[in-house]
């Protein structure tokens, strides 16, 4: 089979891929380039590499798009469908590493690590500042979303001695009795309960743009909001505005807007904002969590090979 991979893949595994099909290594390719490239490969496989209808249109051979990671809404899941093409994905593969961002993320607004380092660096000492925390044992965590991701920050979130609310309307009462954790049903009621929100929560029709000003104005002053999901579940206009008004320290892996690929981020979005901390939607990226996206897909090409099914089909 031939096989188009346009995005990050470690070459272990791009190596396994290649003892029996024809793999073209690409990982600079992005929506306007591919179409051009993708020709008559069967397989697709990306990580945040969008696939538009165009590139679909132009893979006359494509008949399967593996998305190296857990979220696929960079692919245009019903046109592929509509032109018998499956998509699937790898889900559960990133969440420790995700988890493990949120958690970091949230130590770092209390103890304001970014802040410290910085003026650190700059020569000024001041310890007198940057001693006062707050401590986040025995605060009250909310949780929006209780997949895989939500699990694991729960894991690590009990170890560390929070309290743990939960809005997900799926999450079964026996899953959020492992953890302790109270049920929630209403987004603001929760906002209003916590003091630290952290989102993994899919993008759906009724999530994007759920978390704006009339959920920033339910959270408790002085909480901490951290999104490591999807940007668009975010209205950045309405958190720039309370963060401007110091009411809640924020920070985020993932924005409305992204570039797609390595060029310079809209800093005036989030400038002389010293309650925001954001890094560069790098929930997913940590070597254990590359490696075990990429052995699913392979395992999702083999299965395909073999028998033409097709595992972790979304579409």
């Amino acid at each position: 089979m031939k096989i188009l991979i346009a995005d990050k893949f470690p070459e272990h595994w791009q190596n396994v891929l290649a003892q029996n099909n024809e793999v073209t290594f690409a990982p600079k390719l992005d929506e306007n380039t591919l179409p051009d490239e993708i020709k008559d490969n069967e397989i697709l496989i990306v990580r945040s590499t969008k696939v538009t209808p165009a590139v679909i249109d132009a893979g006359k051979a494509l008949k399967l798009i593996i998305r190296a990671g857990a979220g696929y809404d960079t692919i245009d899941t019903a046109y592929a469908a509509k032109k018998g093409i499956a998509v699937c994905n790898c889900p559960g593969t990133n969440s420790l590493a995700v988890a493990e961002l949120a958690m970091a993320l949230m130590l770092a607004l209390d103890r304001r690590i970014y802040n410290n380092v910085r003026d650190l660096r700059d020569g000024k000492w001041n310890k007198s500042e940057y001693s006062k925390a707050r401590g986040i044992f025995g605060k009250k965590l909310g949780i929006f979303g209780f997949g895989n991701i939500g699990k694991a920050v729960a894991k690590r979130a009990v170890a560390f001695g929070l309290e743990l609310y939960v809005y997900d309307p799926y999450a079964k009462d026996e899953v959020l009795a492992q953890f302790n954790a109270k049920r929630v049903n209403d987004v603001y009621e929760l906002a209003k309960t916590v003091d630290i929100i952290t989102v993994h929560l899919p993008s759906t029709e009724e999530t994007k743009g759920l978390f704006n000003k009339k959920f920033f104005d339910a959270m408790k002053d002085g909480a901490y909001f951290i999104n490591t999901a999807r940007g668009n579940l975010v209205n950045t206009k309405d958190l720039v505005e309370v963060l401007k008004a110091g009411k809640i320290r924020a920070a985020l892996d993932v924005y409305e807007n992204e570039p797609a690929t390595d060029t310079v981020f809209d800093k005036t979005v989030f400038e002389g904002l010293e309650n925001f901390y954001g890094t560069h939607h790098i929930g997913a990226s940590t070597d254990q969590a590359q490696d075990a996206v990429a052995e699913m897909a392979v395992q999702i090409v083999s299965e395909y090979g073999k028998s033409k099914t097709f595992l972790h089909k979304v579409n």
